[in-house]
């Protein structure tokens, strides 16, 4: 079966979208959202980067949902406009389009988010008889399917930590690095990520979702976070940072299971190498680490590397891999909001070249 695809914003994830539902064997791509009136009326194709796909882009929602398409893939950025997002994906879902995001990341365990807000989301889901499922790849597969998949080969299992340790220097989303994390500001500035409650409402998800696939409960979502500024100013090529600014930024989210930290998910960021030479590294170059203590413990490092040679490239890859290569099992699924545990094992079918 083939299913019908939209793609929804060719951002840094959306434009990995495109290419990877172009060559899906089971998708075929009906048509493409854009923002911007520079892209309207273009071929998908010719906006993404490789040969034209006979899809022109459109800003016109009407337009697109009458195409009466199985699916629509939505990366549009959501941390400053979660609100919108989700009025998007209830408005998508209603009209009988399934929907797989990599955007409002906190629904990738909709238990977790306030039921005032995601309600929008079911009542379109039953309107529509569609499925929502959201991932990325953090939140996502390296921090909830791959430890999930170690945790049913243990006997016991004392803790879980998900980390994510990653040079964001070549991350060139402006808005993310300096709006929300808060590089480049003064170290006395708190950015939006670091307001209270944020990191547990963005990661607090892929903390209960462990702890859903584990059995236990978390009562309580604890946040830790320090800073550390850069001695010298870094050009990132899109942005200045400037010495004494915020360089590196560590950060967790803990979620308390009988009164201890259990289940952690941590980062660790930095826009120089250098920087925070005690904090964390990665063995090899970036990527995941997961950590399990039970019986066995666990030590799994996930190495990425984009076929350009950038991490930070297998990371959008990867992110959009994820929601892509699961339309044929979110079309399927039953209607209503999804986590990673109401799918099957999602696989690479048909990929290799």
């Amino acid at each position: 079966m083939t299913y019908r695809v939209i793609q929804w914003s060719t951002g840094n994830v959306g434009r990995h979208a495109t290419r990877l539902i172009a060559r899906h064997p089971d998708l075929e791509l009906v048509g493409l959202w854009v923002s911007s009136p520079d892209k309207a009326g273009r071929d998908a194709g010719e906006i993404v980067g490789i040969d034209p796909l006979g899809v022109t882009a459109t800003s016109d929602v009407d337009e697109l949902l009458a195409l009466g398409a199985d699916c629509v893939c939505y990366t549009a950025t959501a941390d400053l406009r979660p609100t919108e997002a989700i009025d998007d994906m209830a408005r998508i879902l209603a009209s009988g389009a399934n929907v797989v995001s990599s955007s409002v990341v906190p629904l990738l365990f909709p238990d977790h988010v306030d039921p005032m807000m995601r309600a929008p989301l079911e009542d379109a889901c039953t309107t529509g008889g569609t499925s929502c499922f959201t991932s990325g790849i953090d939140p996502g597969f390296a921090n909830d399917l791959l430890p999930l998949v170690l945790t049913g080969t243990a006997e016991y299992v004392d803790s879980v930590r998900m980390m994510e340790i990653v040079n964001y220097a070549t991350y060139a989303q402006p808005q993310v690095l300096f709006e929300t994390m808060g590089f480049g500001q003064p170290l006395d500035a708190t950015p939006l990520i670091l307001i209270p409650g944020v990191l547990g409402f963005a990661w607090g998800g892929v903390v209960k979702a462990i702890a859903g696939g584990l059995g236990v409960e978390v009562t309580e979502l604890r946040e830790v976070s320090e800073r550390v500024p850069t001695p010298v100013d870094i050009d990132l090529g899109f942005g200045v940072v400037e010495a004494g600014t915020t360089g590196a930024l560590r950060f967790e989210i803990q979620g308390i299971v009988d009164g201890e930290p259990r289940i952690v998910v941590e980062h660790v960021t930095r826009l120089d190498d250098e920087l925070a030479p005690e904090w964390p590294r990665a063995r090899g170059h970036d990527g995941y680490r997961v950590e399990i203590t039970g019986n066995p413990s666990y030590t799994l490092d996930l190495q990425m590397m984009g076929d350009d040679g950038d991490p930070n490239t297998a990371g959008l890859a990867g992110t959009a891999g994820r929601i892509v290569n699961a339309i044929p099992a979110v079309c399927e699924a039953r209607p209503g909001l999804l986590s990673v545990l109401d799918l099957p094992l999602i696989t690479g079918t048909g990929l290799m070249r």
